[in-house]
C-alpha cells in the first residue's frame, strides 16, 4: 500500500472541500417563482370535497379555496385548480399521485406531519385538525355516553379513535352522512358527536352548539399548504404573502366565514389560527 504524506493528505482534503463548495455554487438557481410568474398561473391541486376546506360550492368554495385565491391575487397570478380524487382520503401525500406537471401547490387537507415534510415543503400552519367533540348540551365527556361518529373522508386515525371510545365505554353509532349526524344530535338520539375538527367547528357554529378538542392521546395536525422540495423562491413568496394576509386579518375572516362569527369564534368552535413566524418555517 502506497503511503501518502500527511501534508499531501491535507491538501487533498482541502481540494475536496473546495470542490464540493464550487459544485454547490455551480448548481442551477431555483427558478420556481420566475417560472410561475412567466406563466401567470398558480396551479393548485386539491380534493373535490373536504368541507370546510373544499366544498364544491361556488358561492362558498371552502377555506383553502378562498385562501389560495387570495394568495394568487396577492402574487398577481391567476388561480388554476386541479381536482385530485385521492387527496383527503389519507394524510400521506405519497399516495396522492400528484406531480409537478399538475401543480405547484397542494391544498385542501395537507398536514405538516413527518411523512408530509419528508416529501414536500410546507407553508406556515393556519389551522389545526384532529378529532373533536360536538356537544349540543351537556359537558363534553364521552364516558358511557351515546356517541355519533362522522368519519367523513378525513384521513384521521380511526383505529385510535375506536380504541379510545371503547376504553371510555361509549355506545358508538357511525353516522353515514353529516345530515344524519346533525339530525341525531338535534333529536337527542346521541349525547355527543365526534368528527374532524374543522367540520365540527362548522357544524357547531351553524347549530349554536359547542365544540371541544378530543383528548390529547388523539393527535392533532397543523393544516398547511404543500410545495415541492427545492421550490424555495416560490415558497418564500407564498410564506410572505400568507403572513401579509394574516396581518391584514383576511385569513381570520376566511376561517370565520366557515366556522362562525369572528367575535364569537372561540366560544362557538372556530379553529385556532396558527400562523407561525417566517423564521420557523423559511429555510
Amino acid at each position: 500500500m502506497r503511503f501518502i504524506p500527511a501534508k499531501v493528505r491535507n491538501v487533498l482534503a482541502y481540494l475536496l472541500i473546495f470542490g464540493l463548495l464550487a459544485g454547490v455554487y455551480a448548481l442551477p438557481p431555483d427558478t420556481s417563482l420566475a417560472e410561475v410568474r412567466k406563466s401567470g398561473l398558480l396551479r393548485v391541486c386539491m380534493p373535490p370535497s373536504y368541507p370546510p376546506l373544499v366544498t364544491g360550492n361556488p358561492q362558498a368554495p371552502g377555506i383553502d379555496v378562498e385562501l389560495v385565491s387570495a394568495l394568487a391575487k396577492k402574487l398577481g397570478l391567476r388561480l388554476v385548480v386541479s381536482l385530485n380524487q385521492a387527496m383527503g382520503v389519507d394524510f400521506n401525500p405519497r399516495n396522492w399521485r400528484v406531480t409537478r406537471a399538475q401543480c405547484e401547490v397542494l391544498a385542501g387537507g395537507v398536514v405538516a406531519s413527518p411523512v408530509t415534510k419528508s416529501f414536500l415543503e410546507t407553508s406556515p400552519s393556519y389551522a389545526q385538525t384532529g378529532w373533536a367533540l360536538v356537544v349540543p348540551k351537556s359537558p363534553g365527556s364521552v364516558e358511557r355516553r351515546r356517541v355519533a361518529v362522522l368519519a367523513g373522508i378525513s384521513g384521521l386515525d380511526r383505529l385510535a379513535l375506536s380504541r379510545y371510545l371503547r376504553a371510555q365505554g361509549a355506545e358508538v353509532t357511525i353516522a353515514p352522512t353529516a345530515a344524519e349526524f346533525v339530525q341525531g344530535l338535534r333529536a337527542g338520539r346521541f349525547d355527543i358527536g365526534v368528527t374532524e375538527r374543522l367540520s365540527a367547528g362548522q357544524i357547531a357554529a351553524r347549530e349554536g352548539w359547542s365544540v371541544e378538542w378530543a383528548p390529547a392521546e388523539l393527535p392533532r395536525y397543523p393544516v398547511v399548504l404543500g410545495l415541492w422540495k427545492g421550490d424555495l423562491t416560490l415558497k418564500r413568496a407564498i410564506v410572505d404573502s400568507l403572513e401579509t394576509l394574516a396581518r391584514e386579518g383576511e385569513v381570520a375572516q376566511i376561517i370565520a366565514r366557515y366556522t362562525g362569527d369572528g367575535r364569537t369564534a372561540h366560544r362557538r368552535g372556530a379553529p385556532d389560527l396558527l400562523l407561525a413566524s417566517s423564521a420557523e418555517n423559511n429555510p
